[in-house]
């Protein structure tokens, strides 16, 4: 069912509710009746599996394969890595028993206290543990690696404060998990994925992203170090949208992972993981859209052009549906997602704004006068522009106009990033575009995870990463006034 666009909430207004409000009212996803948990309705759904098909050809394209791992981890595997278990355990939910029972005292269901499990188990928060613990049944010579591996599944992180994709209890996501012979081909792994994730941002969600490491304190459990990609939303918070992590060798000798080396000596392997989640359709929801409703990028839209007869009557009607179907072939002739919405029951105007609201990024429609005259109306949601074209090779204008508008679209999130990364060399300059302007903060510091944790309480901004490109430039911490050798950017992130 369509809904009305008054009920948005405008984003200047209220940039939270106007998000929560373009989430449900677009059809993309709800709260479910499990608290911190969201079912994705099948348009949201369907943006996520264009996402899931591209990542999927991208990885595998790399040499990747998929495979699958058990959701449940046993609790005893958590505690061998100890920063891991250390990272995790807030967040972990357990099983602790494997069957019901009526109460004996008539109060409906219980849990058969003698159904304990012998060794409880975790619900999956990410497959470090269970993946390392089979490598080690796979792994035996340096003939058995690399090993690379990607599961796409669900995870259970127990949340306390949600919101809709980009903080769930459970949400779905992909993750990669390979093994190495050696340091340097896992430090090229973890810098080959991170690249994957870029370009799969920049080229299809028009996210323009930093590359960059991660300080100590924002580093993945467990990890030697952690890059990042780093988008900005629109309200000038930054949000983390896919990492990939250089595990070293502490999950190999948590688990004892061992490979005859080429003299024949044993070695532990070497590892890495990397995984992007659903928090990337938060991601395109806030960088993109409007008051008016999703802003899609056409790569990634369910549907590209939606077609939209006006019509006086069913003659009119049969007409135009006629001559829509004709448009609709050489659309998709051309590799095209075609829709027609030919329903009788509601509005051409209301179809219009439904279409705005779900993002739809070219929009057609067909009355008498334009089949009389050959013409047709072009609707662009990108620049919110109309104009009459020609029916003749509309297709092939619009195939062509699918690249012009995921380039707009790229260029104005681009050009608003690079507006909003502003360079400081005090505490009071901090301070003062952390809370009037937002963005990206370029500002030295002192490299200590005490004076980042300072800076955390004091302000709620954290350095979100070192840029691969990173200049040396000597300066003082802006905080601490101690010694710096470059900058690092902070931000307010979600």
């Amino acid at each position: 069912m369509a809904v009305e666009l008054k009920d948005l909430t405008k984003s200047e207004d209220n940039y939270s509710q106007w998000y929560n409000d373009l989430v449900m009212k677009a059809g993309l996803a709800e709260n479910s009746a499990v608290r911190g948990c969201m079912v994705i309705k099948p348009y949201g759904y369907a943006i996520w599996e264009r996402m899931q098909k591209v990542l999927d050809e991208m990885f595998k394209e790399t040499g990747v394969q998929n495979a699958y791992f058990p959701l449940f981890i046993p609790k005893s595997f958590f505690s061998r890595e100890a920063n891991h278990v250390e990272g995790f355990a807030k967040e972990c939910a357990v099983v602790t028993h494997y069957r019901l029972m009526n109460d004996p005292q008539g109060k409906g269901i219980v849990v058969d206290p003698d159904a304990r499990l012998e060794e409880e188990l975790i619900v999956r928060p990410t497959s470090e543990t269970i993946i390392w613990n089979t490598y080690k049944n796979w792994i035996n010579s340096y003939r058995d690696l690399p090993i690379l591996c990607n599961q796409w599944a669900n995870v259970v992180r127990w949340e306390m404060r949600t919101r809709l994709f980009l903080r769930t209890a459970e949400f779905l996501w992909q993750e990669g998990h390979t093994a190495h012979e050696t340091r340097e081909e896992a430090i090229e792994e973890t810098e080959r994925m991170i690249k994957v994730y870029q370009k799969f941002a920049e080229e299809w969600m028009c996210l323009p992203v930093i590359v960059g490491h991660k300080s100590p304190n924002e580093r993945f459990a467990g990890a030697e170090d952690t890059l990042t990609i780093e988008a900005l939303m629109q309200d000038g918070k930054a949000l983390q949208s896919g990492t990939s992590h250089f595990l070293g060798q502490n999950f190999a000798k948590a688990f004892d992972v061992k490979y005859a080396n080429r003299e024949g000596k044993l070695e532990y392997v070497w590892a890495t993981s990397w995984g992007v989640s659903t928090r990337l359709m938060g991601a395109l929801i806030m960088a993109h859209s409007d008051n008016n409703g999703l802003v899609l990028p056409p790569k990634l839209a369910p549907v590209q052009v939606v077609l939209v007869p006006i019509y006086k009557g069913e003659e009119q009607l049969a007409a135009a549906r006629k001559r829509m179907n004709e448009i609709a072939d050489e659309l998709k002739a051309k590799g095209l997602r075609v829709k027609i919405d030919d329903r009788d029951n509601v509005r051409a105007g209301f179809k219009f704004a439904e279409y705005e609201l779900k993002g739809v990024p070219v929009r057609l429609a067909l009355g008498q006068r334009d089949l009389e005259n050959g013409t047709i109306e072009l609707a662009r949601r990108d620049t919110l522009t109309k104009e009459t074209v020609s029916q003749e090779g509309v297709a092939e204008l619009i195939a062509g106009l699918m690249d012009e508008i995921q380039a707009n679209i790229f260029k104005k999130a681009l050009d608003y990033r690079n507006s909003m990364i502003t360079k400081v060399d005090t505490w009071e300059e901090f301070v003062e575009v952390l809370n009037n302007k937002g963005g990206f903060i370029s500002a030295h510091w002192d490299g200590t995870p005490e004076t980042e944790q300072a800076i955390k309480e004091a302000t709620k901004a954290t350095i979100r990463c070192i840029p691969l490109d990173v200049e040396p430039e000597e300066g003082k911490c802006v905080f601490t006034g101690k010694p710096s050798h470059y900058r690092v950017l902070f931000a307010k992130s979600y």
